[in-house]
């Protein structure tokens, strides 16, 4: 009877080990799980690195004329918001005459003083 009691004291510590390993698993998830079973290892299908998804070029057409209409609005909010940095223009057919501030135009009289002159 002795053996018997002896077999089941080693049963009752052995589930008292497993549980105390349970218990911190629980406990510290932190502390990594090691396995070594080759059975235990699998195939992750949520978070593993998927096959590139293939796009039609109307759809790459477009995801390139959105960027560029969001590159443009960048550069706009950025000259909204930053009044201070100056306008840098290479274009020679942007620049003009001002006709009304030059030194040499003829000064423009109105009817009244036109019929005083007169």
């Amino acid at each position: 009877m002795e053996s018997k009691e002896e077999e089941e004291r080693a049963q009752v510590l052995a589930d008292a080990l497993a549980l105390k390993k349970l218990a911190t698993d629980y406990m510290h998830p932190e502390i990594r799980v090691m396995s070594v079973d080759p059975c235990a290892f699998g195939r992750n299908y949520f978070n593993r690195f998927s096959a590139y998804e293939t796009e039609s070029s109307d759809e790459a057409d477009e995801r390139a004329q959105i960027l560029a209409d969001a590159l443009a609005l960048k550069k706009v909010a950025s000259d909204y918001m930053h009044p201070e940095v100056k306008v840098t223009s290479v274009d020679p057919c942007s620049f003009g005459r001002n006709f009304f501030s030059r030194p040499s135009a003829v000064v423009m009289e109105s009817k009244d003083e036109a019929e005083e002159r007169a």
